[in-house]
């Protein structure tokens, strides 16, 4: 009886930490809201849409460094780079990421 009750109480206890955690979602909403702040009825909706919109189509930047040396030789092809300016476009281009 003693451990359920005190299983019980931790339960309680923990439940206002969960609930204070922002999901991704919740934090875009949150930026977005500040950002157009001052914004009143439709102006802010499509504000509001438009912010959205491009943080879920904004890419995931590249964390690991396979990622990022994936994502900078797509892009000095992409640019048709050769020879040292290849490598001086490469070694700017994973400092950056």
């Amino acid at each position: 009886m003693k451990a359920s009750f005190l299983l019980a109480a931790a339960l309680l206890l923990s439940l206002p930490l969960a609930a204070n955690a922002a999901t991704p979602q919740q934090q875009r909403m949150a930026d977005c809201s500040a950002k157009n702040k001052g914004l009143k009825g439709d102006a802010y909706k499509s504000a509001q849409s438009t912010c959205l919109s491009a943080h879920a189509a904004a890419p995931a930047t590249p964390t690991t460094p396979q990622e990022r040396m994936k994502k900078c030789n797509a892009d000095a092809a992409t640019r048709k780079l050769a020879g040292d300016a290849r490598k001086t476009f490469m070694s700017s281009c994973l400092r950056a990421s």
